[in-house]
């Protein structure tokens, strides 16, 4: 993962982007869930959101972190 992407000459922080991509893919498959009646079977439904959101941002990390050690 990089440290931080240029937008327009402002640098943001990559962990950022991805936060907000995370916040995207939980909110569709929140939606996703809730359609098929998953909801049903938990008790309480923001920790599961949570736990999405979390599991979906560490996957994220680790798809864009870079393979390998970098050359210095």
């Amino acid at each position: 993962m990089i440290g931080e992407v240029s937008i327009v000459g402002v640098y943001v922080p990559a962990l950022l982007l991805l936060t907000l991509l995370a916040i995207v893919l939980t909110g569709l498959l929140a939606t996703l869930l809730q359609i098929v009646g998953f909801y049903r079977l938990v008790a309480y439904r923001p920790l599961v959101d949570l736990a999405l959101f979390t599991l979906l941002l560490g996957l994220l990390v680790l798809v864009t972190a870079p393979f390998g050690p970098t050359a210095a």
